[in-house]
């Protein structure tokens, strides 16, 4: 899609209601639905994280989504796609701050450049313990992206014809924190199988934008 359409449609998200956890089951494993039901998450005194699905044009006008492949290392989010974001640092004003800080330190990003337009549901985390805030950004320039060399693998400019089409909606067995050789729905997304978290979140932003583009 061109981005200057794009640009004037998606404004429109500031009005809709959120689809919230509805949304979000949709690409969630039945496993991880039960389970987050009979958490007292509360309880858990979970960190906090801020991250950002930013939309942008590329040199030919077409609008992309920016996501990351996490490097290898122990720890339960290794070698995943997910968000530029991560968690609240102190001197963060609030948590939009932290994911354009997050977003300018993993991809390289100016975060004056970036309008956030809305921010979406929070998701909960089990493995990590982590209240994830995520939201949507805009920007109006290409931009040249570099990957933090300590975090990120790779980065993943997903173009969002490929996003919206639900031929890229796929289910894949996987084996996952919590469950061995289990079925999960996930995107298929530049040669990436993107689920759990990062999945549910897109799923929320995938039903937003189809009412408004």
């Amino acid at each position: 899609m061109d981005f200057k359409i794009f640009k004037s449609k998606v404004s429109k998200l500031k009005k809709i209601e959120l689809p919230g956890e509805a949304a979000h089951h949709k690409l969630a494993p039945l496993m991880r639905i039960q389970e987050l039901a009979n958490v007292d998450i509360e309880k858990k005194k979970p960190n906090e994280a801020g991250v950002l699905a930013l939309f942008y044009p590329d040199e030919s006008s077409k609008t992309k989504l920016v996501l990351i492949l996490r490097k290898t290392y122990k720890g339960v989010h290794s070698n995943q796609v997910g968000f530029p974001g991560g968690r609240v640092e102190e001197e963060d004003r609030d948590l939009s701050e932290t994911a354009l800080r997050e977003t300018e330190e993993e991809v390289g990003v100016q975060r004056t450049l970036i309008t956030v337009l809305k921010k979406l549901t929070k998701l909960y985390i089990p493995p990590s313990n982590f209240w994830v805030h995520p939201y949507i950004g805009i920007m109006d320039t290409t931009p040249i992206l570099i990957a933090q060399e300590s975090e990120v693998e790779d980065i993943l400019e997903v173009d969002l014809d490929d996003f919206l089409d639900e031929k890229n909606m796929v289910k894949q067995v996987l084996s996952t924190s919590y469950a061995k050789e289990i079925e999960v729905p996930a995107f298929s997304l530049n040669g990436h199988i993107v689920w759990g978290a990062t999945g549910m979140m897109l799923s929320e932003i995938k039903e937003m934008l189809v009412k408004v583009l």
